[in-house]
């Protein structure tokens, strides 16, 4: 099948799930801007693909020196049922997380895998819009270091409930979309030798990424933003002081640019955008939560692996 940039910009937007920033240690469950400048909405062609989303980047949470990396393999099938009238779609990957503070924090392993379903329903006149579903599953043995010695057993032993509305518009080689991430993080089952008792509840967010891009043949080319926010998470006991686990209202938003190129039948896109604003409601003993902005880029790569054939016609023979 042919692939242009709009199938390519569908299709990556289908991959909502590549979050590999936990709650408890550096924001949402999912990284803000994943999916800036990317269509969440408009119905993919029936068949399955493989994805591949790599970033690199700095660390909010750790101030000076700092690298927060993730890759994401992953697999989505576009189906040939309707519901509702909207196209429905199935996804789920298994990210990689190296998280390295250079002198304090270190985490490098399998992070929370998703599983997740999607509609999405073409409105007409260039509009789509697009509803998904799932969770990260909570797992064990990605641990968190800070100066050699274990910091956090297990921070990733949670699961989060995430929701995502996608909506697009597309007109004369002009894209723009808007996606709307909410995520309930779910009890943390972990365990600490320096905290006194893990805390009840982790920080919810809230994530937007937007994009305005143009199709000039085999590129696309744009500006995207994205922010997030944290509600107030709970808090637990560190040394008599009172320490706040999760990211409590965290807030950031960046800018930045995208480029894309269609090789046929792979297709790449990279983003990099840089931080304009970070602020967090909390401190850790007198230091900010988040003291530093961060410069990020994302590189995908997609790659078919299935389609249906088109039916042939068949003469009649009399």
């Amino acid at each position: 099948m042919k692939i242009n940039a709009k199938f390519a910009a569908a299709l990556v937007g289908a991959l909502t799930f590549s979050g590999v920033a936990h709650a408890s240690i550096a924001g949402p469950t999912p990284p803000p801007g994943e999916t800036a400048g990317l269509d969440l909405a408009s119905p993919l062609p029936e068949g399955v693909y493989f994805v591949n989303i790599g970033s690199v980047g700095s660390l909010r949470s750790a101030k000076g020196e700092g690298a927060f990396d993730y890759n994401v393999p992953a697999l989505v099938w576009s189906t040939p049922w309707n519901i509702l009238g909207g196209r429905l779609t199935f996804l789920g990957a298994a990210p990689e997380v190296s998280l390295d503070s250079k002198s304090s924090l270190y985490a490098r392993g399998i992070y929370n895998p998703l599983l997740a379903g999607q509609l999405r329903w073409n409105l007409g006149n260039g509009f789509s819009a697009s509803y998904l579903a799932g969770a990260y599953i909570g797992i064990t043995g990605t641990n968190l270091y800070a100066g050699g010695n274990l910091f956090v057993k297990d921070p990733l032993n949670e699961t989060t409930f995430y929701q995502v509305l996608g909506l697009a518009w597309r007109h004369d080689g002009w894209n723009a979309t808007a996606n709307l991430k909410y995520g309930i993080v779910g009890d943390n089952g972990t365990s600490s030798p320096l905290l006194a008792a893990p805390p009840k509840k982790n920080a919810d967010f809230f994530i937007y990424d937007l994009g305005l891009t143009k199709s000039l043949g085999r590129w696309e080319l744009g500006v995207v933003a994205y922010g997030s926010t944290m509600n107030s998470g709970s808090y637990s006991e560190l040394r008599s002081a009172n320490f706040p686990y999760a990211c409590s209202g965290c807030t950031q938003f960046a800018l930045g640019g995208l480029v894309g190129y269609n090789f046929g039948p792979v297709i790449t896109q990279l983003t990099v955008a840089t931080d304009l604003y970070a602020h967090s409601d909390n401190n850790v003993l007198g230091a900010p939560w988040w003291p530093q902005k961060e410069t990020r880029g994302v590189l995908r790569t997609i790659i078919p692996l299935w389609n249906p054939e088109t039916p042939k016609a068949v003469a009649a023979k009399y």
